[in-house]
């Protein structure tokens, strides 16, 4: 996650000097990761559990929206980067797009999705698929959403937070009772996103090279 976000902040000064608008994505699956928004608490997360006090899982604190978050293998975290006053979208204006790209994503792979009122995320049958958890500087937005695919879903009982209490969390495997395959996700999101958005084409390039780098000893 630490070269992830580095990227983040090398591609927000970036675009927030072009002059035409361009928008980039990044569309990764975390090593296991508790991460503490700025709605968040140490007091969200189970510290007395096995993987939290042996380091198992490490926790971050993030400056990003929301509260706590579990990350692992098989969420697909989902930043876009988009220079807002560019575009002329408002904060709010982004999440909807952003939100709407996805459910629109969601509804092409046989799952109904929605938003519920007063509670942060998207929803489905069995509970919630995704947490959002955005930020935004120099008028360029960051961190973003993260799908719930096939993750482990053990690891979600680590945290604890107001949405959580008012529902569970779940993922695209069991809202469809059957196996979801990471790669179609991503086809179909990157398509429904970039017209959420207003993009009229689209590059895709995969293996940055440094999320590649291996983190120094």
């Amino acid at each position: 996650m630490p070269r992830c976000l580095e990227l983040q902040q090398r591609l927000i000064g970036q675009l927030g000097r072009r002059d035409d608008g361009q928008i980039a994505l990044l569309l990764c699956e975390h090593q296991q990761v508790i991460t503490i928004g700025r709605g968040g608490s140490p007091a969200d997360i189970a510290t007395e559990s096995r993987p939290v006090r042996s380091r198992q899982i490490e926790v971050h604190w993030v400056n990003r929206g929301g509260g706590c978050m579990v990350h692992c293998p098989g969420q697909l975290a989902i930043y876009p980067l988009v220079p807002l006053r560019w575009h002329g979208f408002s904060v709010g204006e982004y999440l909807e797009r952003l939100q709407a790209g996805i459910i629109e994503t969601l509804d092409d792979l046989n799952i109904h999705a929605n938003l519920r009122p007063g509670q942060a995320g998207i929803w489905g049958r069995s509970g919630q698929l995704a947490a959002t958890g955005i930020a935004v500087r120099n008028w360029v937005s960051y961190y973003g959403v993260y799908l719930n695919v096939c993750p482990p879903m053990g690891l979600f009982k680590l945290v604890e937070t107001d949405t959580i209490r008012h529902g569970r969390m779940s993922c695209l495997l069991a809202e469809r009772r059957g196996p979801v395959r990471m790669a179609s996700v991503r086809s179909v999101l990157v398509r429904h996103l970039a017209e959420a958005f207003g993009c009229q084409r689209y590059h895709l390039h995969s293996g940055h090279p440094l999320l590649l780098q291996r983190p120094a000893r």
